[in-house]
């Protein structure tokens, strides 16, 4: 229920069109039922010349009047014909009106799912994100969507009439002879067993379906991201082996459920036949006894059999709303969790020239501490470049300054504000932020520089590519700006990742430029170029970059030197070499081994 009551929040505003839908589907599903009734009016009163009563033809009676002919007559069976059409034709109509509007409802319905969990993942912190693999946010962003808006869309409703045919069958039966329920009912303990049974195993085995899917899923997108990794270690009888392990075991699992569903079909299939012929004998003993006429046996012992049919009909629904249901607490999980770092998203703080203080900052992840007692202050307009070993915290002091990830303890200060007193949207926007991991969408080399701006025209793309040492490759491609790359676009290196990353940090022009290693794969040539740009074109702005290479943080106004969380050292670069310390130990390594790269090349 607690599925349920989760999906309502979505489906009600739909409710009026699923209603009027319903409705629409009970008459159909009356005027198909009346059929077996005239059938068997046909029988006995054209075919056959049969004696008529005051009862004969029941809800059709009006037929017998005289008025649309004698029994035994073509006048008669003309005026059958006409109202089995009419019947017909209004079952027709309705049933597809029926499957219009259940189709605009179910396309409503998964259009908003989908936009709430995309919703929902872009708001939640990488923290909880990483909770799923990939392969599990494509279940439930992708096919959980689906299954959970059939459940509201086709197999609610398509129960509600399986249940209202079971309801109008039994007084059908009832109307023509009590003694037709004999059957049902005393079929009806065996079928309730049955499908409680059958319900119960379908739930465990759609449990298992879905995670095989997911496993799946996380199978087929690792080896696609991967390929060139798999291809350069010869590594492709491995993946085979591991994805049709998993293949295996996804196959596994569908082939429990059409095992689960044959058996089942086959003890429904039984029961059904059982009460079809005895139906046909009870119908036999009635007519012999003049208590029925043969129309009646063909009309009771349709409805009987469309009566075993919906209990059979009953099953399969509850059969599939296991997967259904499934899926939709799986939606219901992930967009009730909540983001490790809160906002207040009514906040209405801004400020274009930030200046920021970090007061004893500690973060703690998984028990460990990543920082410990980090006070810096970055005043607007400041050059602050941050050095260490790897896994010394500068990538998580970084991302504390835009929450991705927050503080654990202490406190970050922007223009005397705390940081949480800015919503995340306002806050991200005093960043260009460039990741260590370079990420380009499938879309073209502009789009990609230009993501963060709706206003862009060609000249400022231009400028953005040039100041990041990016436009003389760019123009050298066929397509130039229109290039395509990405996942299904041209393959382009690291380097040229980057610079195309800078670009896209240029054309924002926030306040504060973050470069988090971010130009590593550039030759020393470029990156010096790229950083002067920075110092000349973006002076009044504050920048903050992490690098490995030292050489990319001796033009900084203060240089901090981090090792397992803590700032060691820290000071100018010439404050710094005149220390001795481990920054000048490690700077004059690093110039050592460009020398001899140097010395090697011109040799080579």
């Amino acid at each position: 229920m607690e599925t349920l009551r989760f999906g309502y929040r979505y489906f009600r505003k739909n409710m009026a069109m699923a209603v009027l839908a319903e409705a629409l589907s009970f008459l159909g599903i009356f005027a198909e039922l009346l059929l077996p009734l005239l059938s068997g009016l046909l029988i006995d009163f054209v075919i056959q010349k049969g004696e008529v009563t005051k009862d004969s033809g029941g809800i059709f009676h009006f037929l017998l009047t005289g008025r649309y002919g004698q029994p035994h007559t073509m006048q008669l069976f003309s005026a059958v014909a006409v109202v089995y059409g009419i019947l017909i034709f209004l079952r027709i109509v309705l049933i597809y009106i029926r499957d219009l509007m259940q189709e605009w409802v179910g396309l409503e319905l998964e259009t908003d799912l989908r936009y709430m969990t995309y919703g929902k993942l872009m708001e939640l912190d990488s923290a909880t994100i990483a909770e799923y693999n990939s392969g599990e946010l494509l279940q439930v962003l992708n096919s959980d969507t689906i299954m959970f808006k059939e459940l509201f869309a086709h197999r609610i409703p398509y129960l509600g009439d399986a249940v209202f045919m079971l309801a109008a069958t039994l007084i059908l039966i009832t109307g023509i002879d009590v003694s037709f329920l004999i059957v049902p009912l005393l079929l009806m303990p065996f079928l309730v067993k049955e499908v409680l049974r059958f319900r119960r195993k379908a739930k465990e085995n759609f449990k298992e379906i879905r995670s095989r899917s997911s496993e799946m899923n996380l199978t087929t997108q690792e080896n696609v991201a991967a390929v060139r990794i798999v291809r350069s270690f010869h590594n492709e009888d491995v993946e085979k082996e591991k994805f049709s392990r998993v293949n295996k075991n996804f196959l596994d699992a569908r082939m429990k459920q059409i095992w689960l569903s044959s058996k089942f079909d086959l003890t429904f299939n039984t029961i059904r036949q059982i009460g079809f012929i005895s139906t046909i004998i009870i119908g036999a003993l009635l007519v012999m006894q003049g208590h029925l006429t043969v129309g009646y046996i063909l009309a009771s012992s349709t409805y009987v059999m469309r009566f075993m049919n919906n209990i059979t009909n009953v099953n399969n629904h509850i059969f599939s709303m296991q997967q259904q249901t499934i899926a939709g607490l799986a939606l219901k999980h992930f967009m009730e969790k909540e983001s490790l770092v809160p906002e207040d998203k009514e906040a209405t703080l801004r400020c274009d020239t930030p200046d920021i203080e970090l007061k004893d900052v500690c973060v703690e992840m998984d028990g460990q501490e990543i920082l410990k007692h980090i006070n810096i202050s970055i005043p607007y307009g400041k050059k602050l470049g941050i050095v260490g070993e790897t896994g010394s915290g500068k990538s998580v002091l970084l991302k504390t300054l835009v929450r991705i990830c927050d503080i654990t303890s202490g406190q970050i200060i922007v223009s005397g504000h705390d940081i949480k007193e800015f919503s995340l949207d306002h806050l991200r926007k005093m960043y260009s932020y460039v990741f260590q991991d370079v990420f380009l969408f499938s879309n073209t080399i502009e789009s990609n520089i230009a993501f963060s701006r709706a206003d862009i025209n060609e000249r400022m793309v231009t400028k953005a590519a040039t100041d990041a040492q990016a436009a003389k490759f760019i123009d050298a491609l066929p397509e130039r700006y229109k290039t395509v790359v990405g996942e299904r676009g041209l393959g382009i290196s690291g380097g040229q990742k980057q610079r195309i990353s800078i670009a896209r940090a240029f054309l924002k022009n926030a306040p504060v430029f973050v470069l988090d290693d971010s130009t590593s794969a550039l030759d020393v040539n470029t990156e010096r170029v790229v950083l002067k740009n920075i110092y000349e074109h973006f002076a009044e702005k504050t920048l903050i970059i992490t690098a490995h290479r030292f050489s990319s943080v001796v033009g900084c106004d203060e240089i901090l030197y981090m090792k397992d969380g803590v700032i060691t050292e820290r000071g100018t670069f010439r404050e710094l070499m005149e220390l001795g310390g481990s920054f000048a130990h490690i700077y004059r390594v690093q110039q050592e081994q460009q020398a001899d790269e140097i010395v090697v090349g011109h040799s080579v």
